[in-house]
């Protein structure tokens, strides 16, 4: 007679699938374009739901000589430039069930937390750079041909742009001498900062001759590396962030290939108005028995580029190409 083995398949009701009850969350890239927001308004009127903040104007320099006997002209101080932020509401709910507490394989409220707390950085991460993406001054590689631009906006398209439009040191020394042009002042002692996507990066310094990236230039210094920077580059300190802007334009003449957007710039481009700083807020439990519980964040503000002239964003295609 045959043995009748006890296996898996003779029990197998006593053969489960185990699960893990931790549970990872989704890559994150670091929020960083808030922090650029470095104008505040310091001495409000009143309460509003828009700011406006002031720039004087200088008076033009005065080269004739004074005649001995003449009492000069007085001249006019010029009308200030103003800047309004508007400021709006901001926040994202959830509503976890109490079913859902009792019978989950998981610890769902912690999660829950993490989840809301990122969302709230990172969400206001890209209402900062959508500022960023609409500076008039604006450099475009465009079949091979740098074009610089003064009054452009976030509709500006680079309709002959092509793969081979990669990143180059040439439009970094541009981009700086367009800034020092426009007196802007840099972010960091003489430094201008530079927020450039890694596939951008890549292109960079991957770009082969005199003028191209070199090791002396890489940090080493372990804070700055920490800090996020990969180096300091004719004229500007680099921080590489996959947050960078990226995306295949619809309705350009070059909607296959994807543009992405680099940054640099000085001091005060970006302003802030908080009339509420973002928080976490537990909302109150109110249906009849008591099952729904909501979280989620909260806060109004608003941003506005101040100095356009301290912003100047590149616009080119990547040899990577990320999708």
């Amino acid at each position: 007679m045959a043995n009748a083995f006890t296996d898996t398949s003779a029990l197998s009701n006593t053969v489960q699938t185990a699960y893990d009850k931790l549970f990872r969350f989704n890559l994150r890239s670091q929020p960083l374009f808030r922090s650029l927001a470095d104008v505040h308004p310091t001495d409000l009127t009143a309460p509003g739901s828009s700011m406006v903040l002031g720039i004087w104007q200088d008076l033009a320099p005065a080269t004739t000589p004074l005649s001995e006997d003449v009492d000069p002209d007085a001249v006019a101080i010029g009308n200030p430039t103003q800047k309004t932020l508007t400021i709006n509401e901001y926040g994202n709910p959830v509503l976890r069930t109490r079913k859902l507490m009792l019978v989950s394989l998981t610890d769902v409220d912690p999660a829950a937390a993490s989840m809301i707390a990122y969302n709230m950085a990172d969400s206001v991460d890209v209402l900062v750079q959508t500022q960023l993406r609409g500076g008039s001054y604006l450099i475009q590689l465009k079949g091979g041909t740098t074009t610089y631009v003064t009054n452009a906006t976030s509709s500006t398209v680079a309709t002959t742009m092509a793969g081979t439009d990669t990143f180059k040191s040439s439009l970094v020394r541009l981009a700086v001498a367009k800034l020092r042009t426009n007196k802007a002042v840099p972010k960091k002692g003489s430094y201008f900062g530079g927020f450039i996507h890694p596939e951008v990066s890549h292109d960079l310094r991957a770009e082969s001759g005199a003028a191209a990236w070199r090791d002396p230039h890489n940090y080493s210094a372990a804070g700055n590396v920490w800090a996020g920077e990969i180096g300091a580059y004719e004229g500007a300190f680099w921080i590489e962030s996959p947050r960078c802007y990226q995306a295949v334009d619809a309705g350009t003449g070059d909607n296959t290939v994807r543009r992405f957007r680099t940054y640099i710039l000085g001091q005060e481009a970006i302003a802030e108005a908080v009339a509420d700083e973002f928080h976490i807020v537990a909302g109150p439990i109110v249906d009849k028995l008591g099952r729904f519980r909501p979280l989620g964040w909260l806060g109004m503000a608003g941003w506005a580029r101040f100095r356009e002239e301290a912003l100047i964003r590149i616009e080119t295609s990547s040899s990577i190409d990320a999708s």
